[in-house]
């Protein structure tokens, strides 16, 4: 396994203060995050490491954070999709991102990393002659 991009301090500076037990669970989820990436972007380390580097590290650790970030929002609220509290004439509905606070990445996450994207390519349908004098197909006959 390899080395978390980022660390729970980091999480508590783009994010807030942790407890003791939210810094533990930051801790195993900033793990988790960073093998997602690495899954997800598999040339990650070579383009941190390459000279120049490829990707700013900061990109990564910020991506590693977001991720966990949204799952521990949903902490108090795991498996719950939406919730609805009616009090007399009033009605309050709320409908949560991410009710199972689940690690992913989002499509702006993948474009900062540069994975993901589609990329185009070509499929040369035409026969192959390796020097063969018997055409390949047979409209090649004339």
């Amino acid at each position: 396994m390899g080395v978390s991009y980022a660390e729970p301090a980091d999480l508590a500076a783009r994010w807030r203060p942790l407890t003791p037990v939210e810094t533990a669970t930051a801790e195993v989820l900033l793990g988790d995050a960073s093998a997602i990436i690495r899954a997800e972007c598999p040339d990650v380390e070579g383009r941190l490491a390459a000279t120049p580097p490829g990707l700013d590290e900061a990109v990564v650790k910020f991506v590693a954070c977001s991720m966990v970030k949204r799952a521990m929002l949903a902490a108090d609220t795991e498996g719950v999709s939406s919730q609805m509290n009616v009090a007399g004439p009033f009605t309050q509905q709320r409908s949560f991102a991410n009710p199972m606070g689940n690690l992913y990445l989002t499509k702006q996450d993948k474009r900062l990393l540069g994975c993901g994207g589609q990329q185009a390519f070509t499929v040369d349908m035409g026969p192959f002659n390796d020097g063969d004098p018997d055409p390949l197909n047979g409209w090649e006959l004339a």
